[in-house]
């Protein structure tokens, strides 16, 4: 398949494609005149690489990802990790919302006067609120 028409299946720009081939994620088979041409398997990789970014992985570490021939080697300790940390940003999340449904509904004549909102305006000072960033290591390209 030429680039054009990975673009048109996958849904990416061409720009997006040329992009994950230079970091390593994706590798054209060959060329057609000018275009870039993949083999079929790549729509499957662009797949991955979908599924990796929405579940907040980095590009490198859905590089990792990928066995030097580009088919799927995935660490199942970093997916389990990535699920731990997806738990906690749920917790995050709904402590927050429920926070700020109460305060929206809160009888206290303002809102510096409910407890609620004013535990939630601590979480948010210490930094309990915030989503927690993860060091990674660099992954060689």
């Amino acid at each position: 398949m030429d680039i054009a028409e990975v673009a048109k299946k996958s849904g990416l720009p061409a720009s997006a494609l040329r992009y994950y081939e230079e970091k390593g994620l994706i590798t054209s088979v060959g060329r057609q005149g000018l275009r870039r041409t993949f083999s079929p398997g790549v729509l499957d990789q662009l797949a991955l690489i979908a599924l990796g970014q929405a579940a907040g992985f980095s590009l490198g570490d859905i590089g990792a990802m990928f066995s030097p021939d580009g088919k799927a080697s995935i660490n199942r300790q970093s997916l389990s990790a990535k699920a731990d940390e997806l738990d906690q940003t749920i917790r995050r999340l709904k402590a927050m919302r429920n926070g700020l449904r109460h305060a929206a509904v809160c009888p206290a004549p303002s809102h510096a006067e409910c407890p609620t909102f004013q535990r939630l305006l601590r979480a948010a000072v210490a930094g309990e609120l915030a989503p927690r960033v993860k060091k990674t290591r660099a992954v060689p390209s």
